[in-house]
């Protein structure tokens, strides 16, 4: 039994989850619904695990499903690259339902609980099937479910402040406008090649010349997942969505969705289109890097002048976007890898100071940072992990953006782009600015209300966003996980991986995984 679940970890990566999400709306009660929850999140997680732990050395996963093989079939493909990403995802996953309870009971309706999670798990299941999939159709698929799921937790805001509603409608609108260009990439790619599987996809694309077909359909999956990644100036939907979602699912998708648009992107431009793809090359120089230098300015510019924390974090966010753009435009290992190291540094910092949001919204029922003046004599363990996400969001040594941006600028040096590698460290002023107005209001000015009794956070809201804050410094201080994962990931989707095992899971045809050489099926 135990082996034949070992056989199935890829497929059941997505089967618990949304197996797990109608039972917590079928059985109704938030209780019952929390434990679905945590149960399902914490098999997603422990999957992952074990799925990093079998391909870090540079094997891949091919899983057949119904033991079809593909092209002709579904496959569920695992590389370094994405199993470092379904740790990401299920990390955050996991921790999301020991936080969420005390925030959620504040800012959703209790009839609404068990929606809640299993909307959540929906999220959940569509993220990890993105991540998972070896298919580019199921990428669209996966993104619809995690797409639709996340406009309806956005919407359940809406007790808390009815603008909530307006925001999910704006998201719901740009989400199916990117879409749109997303699965029309795809049409043109199949009528080119005749095939939806990546690798095959990939093999293809590489026998076509110059064909304006084939730059019209990358053109459009460009645009389609730069909406989805909220990549400037696409990104007007995501600061009201993350500014008046409900503070846990502002965290969840802060730490999760706009990673994974990303991975799907870095996908598709270096394992179906090749590296050396000409318009590819052209168009991440010259439209690419200019708008991630863009937002990373324009962005920090505008959070300085917010006066509320969650849509301060959120332009932050965009920002934080334009640096992951910024080292895939270097078209190096070292920049691809930057990019893939600061998608998880980022994850865990920005899931942690929305947490620490969260924290004090509880309390003071209100993210508007006027508000929140005194909150760090009044709430000094909330605040104090506010101010560490910050120094890592900033790149102060010791944490884990320090990490991420040493690589970046690493890499604009070793590419001889000397003004990009100047703009980072300028544009990380920047964040002092916004970052310290925070710190103003609630060390240096007097509370708003001072007579007013504050509590500290509840414990398992507080040891959440510690354990996303404490994982920012540990990286920070020995980064050789995130770096030897990442570089794997960088090898695989630049095709420099030699001599690695590919291990091929037929479910309907033998228990016992089959190894090959990598490359031979």
């Amino acid at each position: 039994m135990l082996e034949q679940l070992t056989h199935h970890l890829p497929a059941l990566q997505t089967v618990i989850p949304l197996i797990a999400a109608p039972l917590c709306m079928l059985f109704g009660s938030r209780h019952i619904a929390w434990t679905i929850t945590l149960i399902a999140s914490l098999a997603t997680f422990v999957i992952s695990c074990v799925l990093l732990a079998q391909v870090i050395d540079g094997s891949v996963i091919s899983y057949h499903l119904g033991g079809w093989e593909p092209p002709l079939g579904i496959e569920y493909r695992i590389d370094a690259f994405n199993a470092f990403v379904l740790l990401i995802v299920s990390g955050i996953g996991a921790l999301i339902p020991f936080y969420a309870p005390a925030s959620i009971k504040s800012e959703i309706p209790k009839s609404l609980h068990s929606y809640f999670y299993t909307a959540y798990l929906l999220c959940l299941t569509g993220l990890l099937g993105v991540t998972v999939t070896g298919d580019a159709f199921n990428v669209f698929v996966f993104l619809e479910v995690s797409s639709l799921s996340t406009y309806a937790l956005v919407a359940m805001g809406a007790k808390k402040d009815p603008r909530a509603l307006t925001s999910a409608f704006n998201y719901l609108v740009m989400g199916t406008i990117g879409a749109t260009f997303f699965v029309l990439g795809l049409g043109l790619l199949y009528i080119l090649t005749g095939t939806l599987n990546m690798v095959d996809l990939a093999d293809k694309i590489l026998l076509l010349e110059d064909n304006r077909t084939l730059n019209v359909a990358f053109a459009f999956i460009l645009v389609g997942l730069g909406l989805k990644i909220a990549m400037f100036p696409m990104h007007l939907w995501l600061p009201n969505a993350y500014a008046y979602a409900p503070s846990a699912v502002t965290a969840f998708l802060a730490a999760t969705a706009t990673k994974v648009a990303i991975y799907t992107l870095l996908r598709f431009l270096f394992t179906v289109f090749s590296f050396d793809y000409p318009f590819e090359v052209q168009t991440l120089e010259w439209v690419v890097l200019p708008l991630a230098i863009m937002a990373m300015f324009a962005a920090s510019i505008v959070a300085i002048f917010q006066t509320n924390l969650k849509r301060l974090l959120a332009y932050s966010s965009i920002a934080q976007v334009g640096y992951m753009l910024l080292g895939v435009t270097f078209l190096s290992k070292t920049g691809v890898t930057a990019t893939i190291i600061h998608l998880f540094n980022h994850a865990v910092t920005k899931g942690g100071l929305f947490m620490a949001v969260g924290a004090l919204v509880l309390r003071y029922g209100s993210p508007n940072i006027e508000d929140l003046r005194g909150a760090g004599r009044q709430m000094p363990w909330t605040m104090a992990a506010f101010v560490a996400g910050g120094l890592s969001l900033i790149g102060v040594p010791l944490t884990a953006g320090f990490i991420s941006k040493w690589y970046l600028i690493s890499a604009a040096f070793e590419a001889n782009h000397w003004v990009p590698a100047i703009l980072i460290v300028a544009s990380s002023l920047l964040a002092v600015i916004y970052v310290w107005r925070v710190v103003e209001a609630a060390y240096l000015q007097e509370p708003a209300n001072p007579t007013r009794q504050i509590k500290e956070a509840p414990p398992m809201m507080l040891i959440s966003t510690w354990v996303l804050i404490g994982a920012s410094f540990y990286f920070g201080i020995d980064a050789s996980f995130t770096t030897h994962a990442a570089s794997a990931g960088a090898d695989m989707l630049l095709g420099s991986v030699d001599n690695s095992a590919h291990i091929i899971l037929e479910p309907s045809h033998s228990l016992i995984p089959h190894v090959t050489p990598h490359g031979q099926e």
